[in-house]
């Protein structure tokens, strides 16, 4: 999926000193969100978080990657917050796989 974007990414993050220049994707799996039944995961499904950095706000960006996620059928919740150490935008899209 993330391919799609034509941008850098990394599962939780880039290695020290081999961060990209924004636009770039960091992509993990922070937590289950099983269903349970009769004391056992009736079943199971992760968190998918998928954050999105830039240096300025990137609303062509966000739509594309919104248009990605809808087109493989994952609902998902958005966030935003500005990084003033990083100088930089993280847009959170949280999602369940």
């Amino acid at each position: 999926m993330l391919e799609k974007l034509g941008i850098p990414y990394a599962y939780d993050h880039f290695a020290e000193g081999e961060s990209p220049e924004p636009p770039f994707v960091c992509f993990l799996y922070p937590r289950s969100d099983n269903f349970g039944a009769d004391n056992i995961v009736y079943a199971s499904a992760s968190v998918l978080d998928i954050e999105v950095y830039t240096d300025y706000k990137d609303p062509a960006l966000e739509e594309r990657i919104e248009e990605i996620l809808t087109a493989h059928e994952l609902y998902y919740e958005k966030s935003e917050v500005w990084i003033e150490s990083e100088k930089l935008y993280e847009v959170l899209y949280e999602t369940v796989v």
